[in-house]
């Protein structure tokens, strides 16, 4: 209704489909399915028109900022955790500590995880990810860094999460966990190149590919970070008017900064 405060889930799906049945609208595949800022307008602007459907109830506690983070950084994040059944059993390692990757931190802390430890490439990253509370520890990505995960984690952490989206990274999560456990694969391209006998089978690891999420995942977020009096707003480093846009894609593409965000009156 007029007035409501929303956050949107950014993928308008045909709702017919088993997928969009699932509120998993990121994966239908009907020729339908549209997403806002590139198929259909939306995102760059300062309106957009949206399918009611796409809508989800923004509390009166988050930001719209936290909101927007969460319609897909912290959404994504989410659900890798979720489909890893992330708990205070569970110690966590993240590679790669981008904005997800601060985000799978966060949420993997709020859930209870007695040990998150980060680890990248970039220092910048691996300080914000401190800095935010986002980890425990970090470990710079280098020819030591499996023995430094080693020495914290005892013998291997229960998940892994590669947000890095390179395949040194998720080699990395896979040769930390422990047999039995679970790899989730959240960062877009490269490859997955593990020896699979060695490193999988004989460990008995489950590896999960999670891509987004779904609508009544994200929805379910939106409570808990109410509840745990978490805002994704955060991890937000950099704010850019519409105008500025050129400049804070720069920024992002540069790989050291936390989110980077357009706002109306930044």
């Amino acid at each position: 209704a007029a007035g409501d405060r929303v956050a949107l889930y950014h993928i308008a799906g045909c709702g017919l489909c088993r997928d969009c049945r699932a509120g998993y609208m990121i994966s239908c595949s009907s020729p339908e399915r549209a997403a806002y800022g590139w198929q259909r307008d939306g995102g760059h602007a300062p309106f957009l028109l949206a399918e009611e459907r796409t809508c989800v109830p923004l509390p009166d506690e988050l930001s719209f900022l936290d909101g927007a983070c969460v319609a897909c950084g912290f959404g994504t994040a989410f659900e890798a955790v979720s489909r890893a059944a992330v708990s205070g059993r569970d110690a966590v390692l993240v590679t790669g500590l981008g904005p997800v990757g601060l985000a799978v931190g966060l949420l993997a802390k709020a859930l209870g995880s007695p040990l998150v430890v980060g680890a990248d490439l970039a220092e910048d990253r691996l300080e914000l990810a401190l800095k935010l509370d986002c980890v425990d520890a970090v470990v710079p990505v280098d020819a030591a860094a499996g023995v430094a995960l080693a020495r914290l984690s005892g013998d291997g952490f229960d998940v892994s999460v590669d947000c890095s989206g390179t395949a040194s990274g998720r080699l990395l999560g896979v040769e930390s966990v422990r047999r039995w456990g679970r790899c989730v694969l959240v960062g877009e391209g490269g490859r997955f190149d593990v020896p699979a006998s060695e490193a999988l089978i004989h460990n008995q690891l489950t590896v999960i590919g999670s891509w987004v999420t779904s609508i009544g995942r994200m929805e379910e977020l939106m409570g808990l970070l109410v509840r745990w009096g978490l805002h994704p707003e955060s991890t937000v480093t950099h704010r850019f008017a519409l105008s500025e846009a050129a400049e804070a894609y720069a920024l992002a593409d540069a790989g050291r900064s936390g989110k980077v965000a357009l706002v109306p009156s930044a």
